[in-house]
């Protein structure tokens, strides 16, 4: 068993609950890969108009690939339309993430920078990031198994290192196209609020909840209320 999983879940766990935990895992594998193939099939249209959007509006490729940390914390190459100007600098975005972990929220004061209105993001970026419809290619990623459905955000390398040691759990999991946060407002959520819901998925995580959250997703992107 990996060091890491071990420290975290136990070594003396019963044969029943490691039963119930083998057929968990594979429940929620099978329910991903039969779901994200469906919905592949069934959003390609939609991905199709994106690609062909991004590529016709701004120059560069129709999709972004960045590193990730999944579960175990195992680095994995996360999938999205591209949203914003080619070779763009991340600066700014790390610095504002510094600032909410240390407990000094940016966006509840004047002139500083504000995610939602970031000036990195195109046109068409604005449009597929209040849908949600740039996180469509990490279907692909869910089918890989680096993904699940359901699950924490997806968290860049350097975001892990201000983590608390509270976190740590989420990583018993591997990451979500949706989640907890995504449903409960996402942008308009501190980091530490993120990650408290992480924590409180990963305990809840079943596939009743994963259920409520999946059908609770298509209202929120509908609303814009994603981002």
């Amino acid at each position: 068993m990996n060091a890491w999983l071990a420290e975290h879940v136990g070594a003396h766990r019963s044969r029943r609950e490691y039963h119930r935990e083998v057929r968990q895992y594979v429940g929620k594998r099978t329910f991903d890969v039969v779901m994200a193939s469906l919905l592949l099939i069934v959003l390609s249209p939609v991905m199709l108009v994106a690609f062909l959007a991004i590529r016709a509006t701004s120059p560069g490729g129709a999709v972004f690939r960045q590193v990730r940390v999944g579960a175990l914390k195992q680095p994995f190459v996360l999938l999205k339309f591209r949203t914003m100007a080619q070779d763009c600098s991340h600066e700014a975005h790390e610095a504002f993430v510094r600032q909410m972990m240390a407990g000094d929220d940016p966006r509840q004061r004047d002139g500083i920078y504000k995610l939602v209105n970031d000036p990195r993001v195109t046109p068409v970026g604005r449009v597929l990031r209040r849908t949600s419809i740039d996180e469509l290619p990490q279907l692909i990623n869910v089918l890989r198994g680096d993904m699940s459905l359901v699950g924490p955000r997806p968290a860049l390398p350097w975001e892990v290192e201000l983590f608390p040691i509270s976190a740590s759990v989420r990583f018993l999991v591997r990451p979500g196209l949706t989640g907890l946060w995504q449903i409960s407002g996402r942008n308009r959520l501190t980091m530490l609020d993120g990650l408290r819901l992480d924590v409180e998925y990963v305990k809840r995580c079943a596939l009743a909840t994963d259920l409520l959250i999946m059908c609770s997703t298509p209202v929120t992107m509908l609303r814009g209320g994603a981002r």
